[in-house]
């Protein structure tokens, strides 16, 4: 079958060890995907237009720029316009618009969601630009999750749509001229990028609206000792370098587990510890039929508990109590055994996991399940899903 839409000649080569194998590795790639609201709504600007965030090869000075020298950028994030071809069934490769190119200094930490919330507008996930403790070539005094002159390590919203469709709008063009900026975002006429909408974030890997409160929900990758799940509210502070999790975060490594509560930083709704594992994939509230017990509870899950060897879990958490317990297969309550890369969920609420068992972006072995009620043997279910009664 013809692809819907392939952006791989657009994306730098990927594979950090240089092993192009199962076994190599990139957090970069085609990052992010949005259909816009208005997609189905001939007549409406937004029709049969999406968007697409993706990894690229140096192309010029970027929109926002990050000082490197002497060494060179490692790529650059690209926020990309399509549009659907006449035949209304693939992506007309000729459509593309470019949005917003981002440089990045190093190979990780890009974020890279996209999603609209139910204002109609664009949000982006920007990670804090890679390396460890956001410092380094790239990375400001103070890191750049603090630093409002940045995109980086925030959550950037914004009206994609070209600005000659959105003329009587109170929004404010870009310095770019290819989108608009919500007149109403946090640092319009303050110090502060016009586009950030919240910041202080490590690596706001995956992010979704809650579809009944529109709620921002962010999960975001710590570095050594603590996974978090934000509720995000316009112009937060959500921390990062100076906290990771609820805790003080120092680079030396010597004041571990030190609460540092500050009433100008927002802390997570729900945290867990490197125990239970690595980096935290970004999921959603469950309101499918298929697991009722699950119903208003935030569906997410890790990557692995081990780098190198697939142990990926599923978790769901109560954001009102921050009390977050394991998901497992079947009657015999399995683990996954397979690498987390993302979940994904139907427009009936029900949940899909991605996974894998390639390290990174190579192989054939990526798989997509669909999370049931054991006993579900409808045709086409991935797995069983069943609650793992002792608590993480």
């Amino acid at each position: 079958l013809q692809p819907f839409l392939d952006v791989q000649d657009r994306l730098v080569t990927l594979g950090i060890f240089g092993t192009f194998d199962e076994g190599d590795y990139d957090e970069r790639g085609l990052l992010g995907f949005a259909f816009h609201p208005d997609f189905k709504n001939p007549g409406r600007p937004g029709y049969g237009r999406l968007y697409t965030h993706t990894s690229e090869p140096v192309q010029g000075p970027g929109d926002f720029q990050v000082n490197t020298d002497p060494e060179p950028l490692d790529h650059q994030s690209v926020i990309l316009e399509w549009q659907l071809a006449l035949n209304g069934r693939l992506v007309d490769p000729e459509s593309v618009r470019e949005i917003m190119r981002v440089d990045q200094p190093q190979f990780n930490h890009n974020g890279g969601a996209l999603a609209f919330g139910q204002d109609g507008y664009l949000y982006a996930a920007f990670g804090d630009g890679g390396n460890a403790n956001d410092q380094g070539e790239g990375h400001g005094p103070d890191g750049n999750g603090q630093d409002l002159s940045t995109v980086l390590g925030s959550i950037l919203r914004i009206d994609p749509i070209s600005p000659e469709h959105t003329a009587q709008s109170r929004d404010i063009a870009s310095d770019n001229g290819a989108y608009r900026i919500p007149w109403d975002n946090p640092f319009v006429g303050v110090d502060g990028l016009d586009e950030i909408y919240a910041y202080g974030f490590r690596n706001p890997y995956r992010f979704s609206f809650d579809r009944l409160s529109d709620m921002l929900l962010v999960a975001d990758v710590g570095q050594d000792n603590v996974e978090e799940i934000n509720i995000v509210r316009k112009g937060g502070n959500y921390g990062w370098p100076i906290k990771e999790g609820t805790f003080l975060f120092d680079p030396e490594g010597l004041a571990l587990g030190v609460p540092w509560p500050d009433a100008n930083l927002v802390d997570p709704v729900a945290q867990y510890d490197h125990d239970d594992g690595l980096s935290v994939i970004g999921g959603f509230m469950y309101y499918g039929r298929s697991l009722p017990q699950l119903r208003a509870l935030y569906v997410f899950g890790d990557f692995s508990t081990g780098f190198f060897t697939p142990g990926g879990r599923l978790f769901y958490a109560d954001l009102v109590s921050g009390e977050i317990q394991e998901l497992r297969f079947g009657q015999d309550k399995l683990p996954m055994q397979l690498f987390l890369k993302g979940l994904g969920q139907g427009p009936d609420g029900e949940i899909y996991v991605l996974a894998g068992s390639s390290l990174g972006p190579f192989g054939t072995q990526g798989t997509v399940l669909k999370l049931v009620a054991l006993g579900d043997d409808t045709p086409g279910n991935g797995s069983g899903g069943g609650n793992d009664s002792s608590g993480r």
